[in-house]
């Protein structure tokens, strides 16, 4: 019902910035918690932030805290993470979801296929 497309990915040195966006399509966006998650080489995939549908609510991991900010544009049915000071351990896949429940973990919802992020030392 619901496909999501991410952008923005790509290579950036220590301390940089990079602004990832998904794109909606398919049922009623503002329905929908969004989050991003990202998984790097060898490791487990891993919660980063996460936004009500109305935007009212939202929570980051520590490891990014202060440093990312996650926003919607339900007009535009996108979802974003603005992504500063980045550091090499930020280098991963980051995937964002949709759930109608915004307590949970994700995992029922749907997912987009990923984009890289590669941050330089």
């Amino acid at each position: 019902q619901v496909q999501l497309v991410e952008s923005g990915g790509g290579l950036v040195q220590a301390g940089g910035s990079l602004r990832l966006s998904c794109l909606a399509s398919g049922g009623t966006f503002r329905s929908y918690a969004m989050g991003w998650f990202r998984q790097a080489p060898g490791k487990e995939r891993e919660w980063v932030a996460k936004i009500t549908g109305s935007g009212g609510i939202f929570r980051y991991a520590d490891f990014v805290q202060g440093r990312f900010t996650i926003s919607r544009d339900n007009a535009k049915k996108t979802v974003s993470l603005q992504m500063n000071s980045l550091r090499p351990e930020d280098t991963a896949v980051y995937y964002c979801a949709a759930d109608t429940n915004y307590y949970s973990d994700f995992a029922r919802g749907y997912w987009g296929a990923g984009i890289q992020v590669t941050v330089s030392s």
